[in-house]
């Protein structure tokens, strides 16, 4: 298969202005034994620990979520990316993911587990002292103690660094006194251990390890949420609470960084949450189906339903495919990173800081998948799925907060166009010279010669050109509108969503060259649906998103010719997704379940 080839990991945002390789992408289907049996151990636990007790877990009766949390440390769940020197498993970083994965579909139990291992543990593991990794981390690898993470005030929320919280060191020099309230935080009810952000003197933005019990430190009741309600997030007071200064966390006036760094990683470990809980609430989907009759039939035998279910696997199997596209990225930097002599924390922090973009474009990518997917689950469900006895008003419920917490989507976009703007200006993405060539391209007359005919020469070029259309909006937003363009986030979204679209796509086909050439076109043939139908509406929502900013800030001559450009670079073959998705849903029908 001839394909301009890149020999190396693509860096951060490198996607956008080089080809890549199939053969060198990794995807679902490389896994190792070992990696499917740890996401099997997860599924098991959830089968047997959490989904028989979720009512129970859901009316947060006293001591339930804390014990479970225990349960799965005893079974090594919760330090899978720990080192083993501090009681975890030392796991690669894919493994890591797959454990978000497994646990994804546990509805409130997930968001625990997820804020435990994530915001509760990786603050102190990647930023605290030796001293303070030995004395916490093993007992939050085990679960004997479960960690929390206090950065959203009232009255500060994407804007962390607006919060009012403040630190004052005592007269003797032996405590920081902290003065204020952090809300919506999840695990507040009982856990042991929080990473709290306040200002010292007032504008040194800083972190602080704070433990249940210390003096001057309580909390607020539970809140009532409209879902996750089995999920403890209280408010947090903070009332001249004594902090000794050696639990200051990383250095005074740093926060900001273990803030941002964390949040990488939390990004992408939702997507993967998010996609494990999308994938059982679609087997839910394909079951209820089955045995749901309407006018003397099951209702999965009508077209309309088997559109529900087709599409929900479509945007599923995408998803998953741009998860370990990325994971595998993270790990091989990791790894880089590590043989360069940059210990453990800095390795997996500068790799994730890294792909900072992907991770933003998956935060947001996963979570809106997911909210389809229930979505159209309580449809097939009709009145049923808007009953309490059915999981799927649990999954709607519980879906909806993923596209606000770890930042919101609308925050997410912006920063997607923001990061890959600042790399270019750094000097660490070359926009400049491919975003040159387009405009070239634009103004010649269209070469319809030498067409490549190799595997999916279709499908690569409309990727290619799915590209150029997001270097050509984006250049030309760049240079109409200079330094005003951070105040038009309406643009700056649209050109998120096309790249979101064409990472999504892309990673979705090289997946499906990379399966065919190894199990040959017949066998792949549903993969191929798969990937064609997300392809196809991808094309199609890459042109309104671009048709939407051109019209905002072009006109003249200059929009013709880049509505013009557009639409040359977002043509589609005719296909017919009818029939893929028909194939696609039938084949999950016939196996009971999401199936690929």
């Amino acid at each position: 298969m001839s394909t301009q080839t890149t020999t190396t990991t693509l860096k951060g945002g490198e996607w956008l202005i080089k080809e890549s390789n199939a053969f060198e992408t990794f995807t679902p289907e490389d896994f190792t034994e070992e990696q499917v049996m740890v996401k099997e151990m997860c599924l098991q636990f959830l089968a047997t620990e959490v989904n028989p007790i979720v009512d129970r877990i859901d009316k947060l009766e006293p001591g339930l979520m804390p014990s479970l949390v225990e349960k799965a440390g005893e079974q090594g769940l919760l330090g899978a990316a720990i080192p083993e020197e501090f009681g975890g498993l030392g796991k690669d970083f894919i493994t890591a993911t797959l454990v978000n994965e497994g646990l994804g579909a546990g509805y409130s139990f997930s968001v625990a587990v997820a804020a435990h291992t994530g915001i509760g543990t990786l603050p102190i593991l990647y930023f605290g002292t030796e001293e303070q990794k030995k004395k916490y981390i093993p007992k939050l690898a085990t679960g004997e103690w479960k960690g929390a993470y206090g950065l959203t005030e009232p009255n500060s929320g994407s804007d962390a660094l607006g919060a009012k919280t403040t630190a004052t060191l005592s007269a003797d020099g032996k405590h920081y006194l902290l003065n204020g309230q952090k809300c919506w935080i999840t695990n507040g009810g009982f856990a042991d251990v929080y990473t709290v952000f306040a200002k010292i003197d007032g504008d040194k933005f800083s972190a602080f390890i704070i433990e249940r019990g210390f003096e001057g430190f309580t909390q607020g009741p539970e809140e009532h949420k409209m879902g996750i309600k089995g999920s403890s997030t209280v408010q947090l007071y903070f009332q001249d609470c004594k902090v000794p200064v050696e639990n200051l966390l990383g250095e005074v006036g740093k926060g900001h960084i273990i803030a941002f760094n964390i949040l990488n990683i939390g990004r992408l470990k939702l997507c993967a949450a998010a996609n494990g809980g999308a994938k059982m609430a679609l087997t839910g989907m394909v079951d209820y189906a089955k045995t749901r009759e309407q006018f003397k039939t099951a209702i999965a035998n009508f077209g309309a339903i088997k559109h529900k279910l087709a599409q929900s696997a479509v945007k599923i199997f995408a998803c998953e495919s741009a998860l370990y596209r990325t994971s595998k990225w993270i790990d091989d930097k990791e790894h880089e990173l590590k043989a360069d002599g940059k210990p453990f924390n800095e390795a997996l922090l500068g790799a994730a800081e890294e792909y900072a973009v992907e991770c933003a474009i998956l935060k947001v990518l996963g979570s809106e998948v997911l909210d389809f997917v229930v979505d159209e689950g309580v449809q097939i469900f009709g009145g049923n799925g808007f009953s309490d006895e059915y999981m799927i008003s649990r999954a709607y419920r519980d879906s909806r907060i993923n596209r606000i917490y770890e930042g919101t989507n609308e925050i997410n976009r912006l920063l997607t166009v923001d990061m890959i703007l600042k790399r270019a200006m750094k000097g660490k993405l070359d926009l400049m010279g491919p975003a040159m060539a387009v405009s070239k391209e634009l103004m010649s007359i269209p070469d319809f010669g030498s067409e490549d005919d190799g595997a999916f020469a279709a499908e690569r070029k409309a990727i290619l050109n799915m590209k150029k259309s997001i270097l050509m909006v984006a250049g030309a937003a760049v240079q109409k509108l200079m330094m005003k363009l951070s105040d038009e986030q309406e643009i700056l979204m649209n050109i998120a969503d096309m790249a979101m679209e064409t990472f999504t796509a892309e990673s979705t086909l090289l997946r499906v060259m990379k399966m065919t050439d190894k199990s040959g076109e017949e066998s792949s043939r549903l993969y191929v649906d798969l990937m064609r139908c997300y392809l196809n509406d991808a094309v199609d929502n890459v042109n309104k998103a671009g048709k939407d900013a051109i019209n905002s800030f072009a006109e003249g001559d200059e929009l013709r010719m880049m509505l013009l450009g557009l639409k040359r670079f977002t043509k589609a073959q005719p296909f017919n997704a009818k029939d893929a998705g028909r194939r696609i849903a039938d084949k999950m029908i016939a196996e009971h379940k999401y199936c690929f």
